[in-house]
């Protein structure tokens, strides 16, 4: 049990690939598609801290892109089809992947910096 709120701690891929509040696991994260909610609406954990930035992004991209070329390259080379073929294939393809993953991600980002307690960078010495 975490003794600073009182909820059992919980998996933050759990959490984060399902959408659901980090800290009590019920509540929704997600205010949309994308937007992140301004509160847990079950246990009321203020998300403020959420700001998963570009990485959700960029970790979709590698791996869209790494699922379509190899897939282009796997079509080309066992059937020779026509680039209009590879067009209407690939197009979709990596729309329905990009949006498709880019909300499990964001989740799993904004549970991953609750989890570790991240917080923007401080300059400076503590004093004693």
């Amino acid at each position: 049990m975490d003794q600073s709120s009182g909820f059992a701690p919980q998996s933050p891929w759990t959490t984060g690939l399902k959408g659901r509040c980090p800290r009590c696991g019920r509540g929704a994260l997600f205010d949309g598609v994308l937007s992140v909610a301004p509160r847990c609406d079950s246990c009321g954990l203020d998300y403020a801290f959420a700001d998963s930035a570009d990485g959700p992004a960029v970790f979709a991209i590698f791996a869209v892109g790494a699922i379509v070329v190899a897939a282009a390259f796997y079509v080309e080379f066992a059937y020779q089809p026509a680039y209009w073929v590879h067009l209407a294939l690939w197009v979709p393809l990596i729309v329905a992947l990009s949006l498709g993953l880019l909300r499990p991600l964001k989740g799993l980002f904004v549970a991953l910096q609750y989890h570790h307690k991240a917080a923007e960078g401080r300059l400076g010495s503590k004093q004693p």
